[in-house]
């Protein structure tokens, strides 16, 4: 039984690279002349949200949103927990009338067809050299001007140990929050690592199913203003924590 999963999970993250690839190299063309134009650029996130819904349509993943909150006036900053790379996959179909940004880590830059995507359009972080974190702050300042809303894990990654169990949020997104006095929705995401586990693990669960997502009630500019940037991570966190303890119980230390 246990070979036979892995055989099944194997051959559905063949499927999903194969479909990730044909839907990247469909859009590619139709999205990158775009990103060569300030003014062009904001036109690209239509093509995003459709790459996600095919995504989402040939692998058979049904988005389900167990609370559906309204959201701010844009620009705001997303954060959520990240238990795979499906959160990224399903988000611009999730949250599709307003455009934003990925922040994340630069190692993306090593994949060939993202490389364009991600250099040009969203925000890469280098944490391991401080000039260029304080360069990718500089630059998420200026898009949340031009209206970006932003989408940053703060975790800094897919946990990976105890996964979902999150870790302590990095504070620098609640930092950027409070600089640019912009509201913060919280996102929680229950059940990805269920449908997708890490790619690079043999034995990683890959299957078709429902993503279960709650979208937060928004902390707005007002909270934002009086709470240190600690108080905010705090707040986060435990927001996007309470509804994962609902789904497991276990989680609770």
């Amino acid at each position: 039984m246990i070979i036979a999963r892995i055989i099944v999970s194997v051959l559905w993250k063949f499927y999903i690279t194969i479909i990730f690839s044909i839907t990247t190299l469909f859009f590619y063309p139709l999205i990158v002349p775009l990103l060569f134009s300030e003014k062009l650029k904001k036109h690209t996130f239509p093509f995003f949200v459709a790459w996600s819904w095919s995504m989402r349509v040939f692998c058979f993943y049904f988005v389900v949103k167990k609370m559906n909150s309204p959201l701010p006036n844009a620009p705001y900053i997303i954060v959520a927990n990240h238990i795979s790379y499906l959160d990224i996959f399903l988000l611009p179909s999730i949250l599709p009338k307003n455009r934003f940004l990925f922040l994340g880590k630069s190692e993306l830059l090593s994949y060939p067809l993202i490389k364009t995507y991600f250099k040009k359009l969203h925000i890469p972080v280098f944490r391991q050299n401080k000039l260029k974190a304080a360069k990718s702050l500089i630059k998420s300042k200026r898009e949340l001007k031009k209206g970006w809303s932003l989408v940053i894990f703060p975790e800094g990654g897919i946990p990976s140990l105890n996964n979902p169990k999150m870790i302590k949020f990095k504070e620098g997104s609640f930092q950027l929050a409070k600089s640019s006095d912009v509201p913060i929705v919280p996102i929680t995401f229950i059940n990805n690592h269920k449908l997708l586990n890490n790619p690079s693990n043999i034995k990683g669960i890959a299957r078709p199913g429902l993503s279960f997502v709650y979208i937060h009630p928004f902390i707005s500019k007002e909270e934002v203003r009086r709470l240190s940037q600690t108080e905010l991570a705090n707040k986060s966190f435990k927001i996007i924590e309470s509804a994962l303890i609902q789904e497991y119980p276990d989680l609770v230390d």
